[in-house]
């Protein structure tokens, strides 16, 4: 039987950063839709899934998820951090699933084709991140007295979503970092941590995190330029 293609939609997160600028930041309206139906309906047009797992804060918000969600999905209540959504997420996977989208909704700006970009990479390599390469100059500060190192950009990349992995191979990361207690900053780290390589998609167009109470602005910019 042919395996299909699952996407983990992440809508959970707390948004404490926000300073209650919205009272839910994957909720709020954006270019005339909420932010997280902007993610939904950029998988939609790839058609890169056939499943879905949404992960949903509380049941307040799973009810207008749900309004914007695609089909077909199950919705899955986030755990304390990321990585326990993730988890969560993951073990709700019909048997059936053989590749494993994870998107954080906060990234609206998602663009069909770099979905379908990823959905031709993760066939020859197991693990691939949505990523864009760092142009700032990045100085690394010591813990404790010491001078700041300067890093070499050429070599530094910024992590995006979606990162995309075989089914099987994502399993085992989290399991393996659950077991051993591990702190992840990103499912990639999950991957690197079992000594497995992650490769990089890199992505030309902008796909920022919605994380402060500007960026909603920008974003909204953003999307005013981007092709419809």
């Amino acid at each position: 039987m042919k395996s299909r293609t699952a996407a983990i939609l992440l809508a959970a997160g707390s948004g404490r950063r926000m300073r209650g600028a919205v009272p839910d930041k994957i909720l709020a309206p954006l270019a005339g839709r909420p932010v997280f139906a902007h993610s939904v309906a950029a998988f939609v047009a790839s058609g890169v899934a056939d499943f879905y797992v949404v992960v949903y804060r509380d049941a307040r918000q799973s009810i207008e998820l749900a309004r914007h969600a695609p089909t077909p999905a199950v919705f899955v209540r986030g755990g304390r951090a990321r990585q326990d959504s993730v988890a969560n997420a993951l073990a709700a996977l019909p048997d059936d699933i053989g590749t494993v989208f994870i998107h954080d909704c906060a990234r609206p700006l998602i663009r069909p084709e770099q979905l379908a970009a990823l959905a031709r990479a993760v066939r020859r390599q197991r693990a691939v991140v949505l990523a864009h390469r760092v142009i700032d100059t990045i100085r690394q500060v010591p813990a404790g007295r010491g001078r700041a190192v300067t890093l070499d950009r050429d070599r530094l990349w910024s992590m995006e979503t979606p990162q995309v992995f075989d089914r099987a191979l994502i399993d085992r990361a989290y399991a393996r970092a659950r077991r051993l207690g591990r702190q992840l900053t990103d499912d990639a780290q999950a991957v690197e941590q079992l000594g497995l390589p992650v490769a990089f998609l890199e992505n030309p167009h902008p796909n920022p995190k919605l994380t402060a109470p500007g960026d909603l602005a920008a974003i909204e910019a953003l999307c005013a330029r981007a092709p419809r």
